[in-house]
């Protein structure tokens, strides 16, 4: 581990993972984005005879998979759609010969009769399924081209199966074990809590304004920004290149080409920004991501965890931020109203109840994700927005009947709009034909800003004081609730945020030994860069973001030292030990 992967000690559970499939044994392992699933078997891979097959559907992961692992010394090859002809048969003379350890495939490939019969003529060891949640229709990205999977174990009788996900509920990981027919399985749920990553959702109020500031916080650092529609994605991407960031969009609308140039770019630090739609980011092994932004509302629960855990690999500090309204969960029960299967529509229903949860609830948001996967946490975490403050509960008790009598005041025939133009004195055409102005409510909240008002109706419609009745144009209607608080009979707790003007939190400062000098990390990172570019893979296959700040700050002064360096490998120090600690010896010549 240490000679190849540069590794002195195993992260939780990959010692056990390793044993048991060295010892011939099923695995099912649920561990999180950057918990270490690769090594888990490309160890064994290279510990036991024969050929150890991965079946992946992310191609240009693969791919970056395959460069990492040559890139430590491993014999690694794959077969997908994406390599030529000529390619295809250089593999297959390596397979052949006996001189590959590692083959990652496509499940489509795996499908072809004629390629599994040609898998049983090799020495098999071991098939790793990874993304295996694809396997469960229960999961977030079911995928019918894997259910061919479930002939492996008749196919190839004592062959161990070892899957692996980073992201799935009991329920997605019964589907799982059933539908591979893991036998016995040594079954591992690793925690799903990332500590490194600062969960933050506030309300939408200005999206470019809040996404700018974000990016802008964020200066130099690669980062996601997520939208739900194609056009929000090139708006949005246009709009940061125009204040000189290097973005670009990325969604389903772009030609395949494209959208392989622009994940490329993103991946070899070229562009610091993807703009882009969930078709982006599962083919994603980028390391050093240090924000992701959802500027619209995701669908799941699950989406946002998987989302979000693109950034931050390294283990360094990440943030995740969501920006939330109630226009976005019209969007999408617009779409769930319309999906023809019944079954399919009520999962997408709790799925989008359960996001709503998460965004509008004041409890500890990492304790509300850890709930999810079933998982226990304490009461506060300290590094999301409800724990650290950021947002407080007051008695809006007051405030909140304001609203209620203009909705009864005026009918119950209009949207939230009025309403608020109601309740702030505003003089418009529709007050006026309407009369409202002579309302008693007219003009009771002139004092308090359209936002205010704003979030005011947005929490009276999330703690369900008001619905939207979508047979009258989404006209407010009081429900039971709500009349309680209007008459008093029930008090109105709502957040009060900061102001939305204001520049959004930093994420936590890293500690000076993870800092190390910037001036000598921006320099290997240069370095990195070249050497990168100059091999054709991105950068972070070369040396993590992580083994560049810990040269930074720990300084090595010869080859021995380097490799003290965690993800410094024999391989790595024999390919680029010397120019690296050249240039440390250099700087610390220059600085003392």
């Amino acid at each position: 581990m240490k000679r190849v992967f540069g590794f002195d000690d195993f992260r939780p559970n990959q010692e056990g993972i390793v044993l048991e499939i060295l010892q011939g044994r099923d695995v099912f392992a649920a561990m999180p984005t950057g918990g270490g699933k690769s090594l888990c078997y490309q160890l064994p891979a290279l510990l036991l005879p024969g050929l150890t097959v991965v079946i992946s559907p992310l191609l240009a992961l693969m791919k970056d998979q395959v460069d990492a692992a040559k890139e430590s010394g491993i014999a690694a090859a794959l077969l997908n759609s994406a390599i030529s002809t000529a390619e295809a048969a250089t593999v297959y003379r390596s397979l052949e010969s006996g001189s590959v350890d590692l083959l990652y495939i496509s499940p489509e490939r795996f499908a072809f009769s004629h390629f599994a019969e040609k898998l049983k003529t090799y020495q098999i060891s071991l098939f790793a399924v990874d993304e295996a949640h694809c396997l469960s229709e229960w999961g977030h990205d079911f995928r019918p081209d894997y259910l061919g999977l479930s002939g492996i174990k008749s196919q190839f009788p004592g062959v161990p199966i070892a899957a692996f996900t980073a992201t799935a509920t009991e329920k997605v990981q019964r589907d799982i074990i059933k539908a591979l027919k893991l036998q016995d399985p040594h079954e591992v749920r690793a925690s799903f809590n990332r500590e490194e990553l600062n969960y933050r959702i506030i309300p939408k109020e200005d999206t470019t304004g809040q996404v700018l500031r974000c990016v802008k916080e964020h200066d130099k650092q690669a980062g996601i920004v997520y939208h739900t529609s194609r056009a929000s994605v090139e708006k949005t991407a246009l709009l940061l290149q125009k204040y000189g960031f290097r973005a670009l969009p990325y969604h389903a609308g772009l030609d395949s080409e494209t959208r392989k140039v622009h994940q490329e770019l993103f991946n070899k630090d070229e562009i610091e920004v993807i703009v882009a739609t969930i078709a982006f980011g599962m083919g994603i092994d980028k390391s050093n991501v240090r924000y992701i932004i959802h500027a619209d509302l995701p669908r799941s629960v699950e989406g946002y965890y998987q989302e979000t855990g693109r950034a931050g690999r390294d283990g360094l500090p990440a943030e995740c931020l969501l920006l939330f309204s109630r226009g976005d969960i019209m969007k999408i029960k617009y779409h769930i109203d319309r999906m023809d299967n019944a079954g399919e529509r009520g999962r997408a229903e709790r799925n989008l109840e359960q996001i709503i949860t998460l965004a509008s609830v004041h409890i500890c948001r990492r304790k509300q994700l850890l709930d999810y996967f079933g998982e226990d946490y304490g009461d506060t975490c300290g590094n999301c927005d409800v724990c650290r403050g950021e947002a407080e509960s007051e008695d809006a008790t007051e405030d909140a009947q304001k609203i209620l009598s203009a909705v009864v005041r005026t009918g119950e025939r209009f949207g939230v709009a009025h309403v608020i133009d109601v309740v702030r004195g505003a003089d418009t055409e529709k007050i006026r034909n309407f009369s409202h102005q002579r309302l008693p409510t007219w003009g009771v909240g002139k004092e308090k800003s359209k936002i205010s008002w704003r979030r005011l109706a947005d929490e009276l419609l999330a703690q369900k004081c008001l619905r939207r009745d979508s047979d009258r144009y989404n006209a407010l209607v009081l429900t039971p609730v709500g009349k309680d608080v209007l008459y008093g009979k029930k008090q109105f707790t709502a957040m009060r945020y900061g102001d939305p003007s204001r520049a959004d939190l930093p994420i936590p400062e890293l500690s000076a030994n993870q800092h190390g000098s910037a001036a000598l990390f921006q320099s290997l990172r240069a370095t990195r860069k070249k050497i990168a570019k100059k091999r054709g893979v991105p950068p972070y296959v070369v040396f993590s973001d992580k083994t560049l700040r810990e040269m930074a700050a720990v300084l090595p002064d010869s080859l021995p030292a380097m490799l003290r360096i965690t993800g410094v490998g024999e391989r790595k120090l024999d390919q680029y030990g010397e120019t690296f600690l050249n240039i440390i010896l250099e700087f610390v010549e220059k600085n003392g």
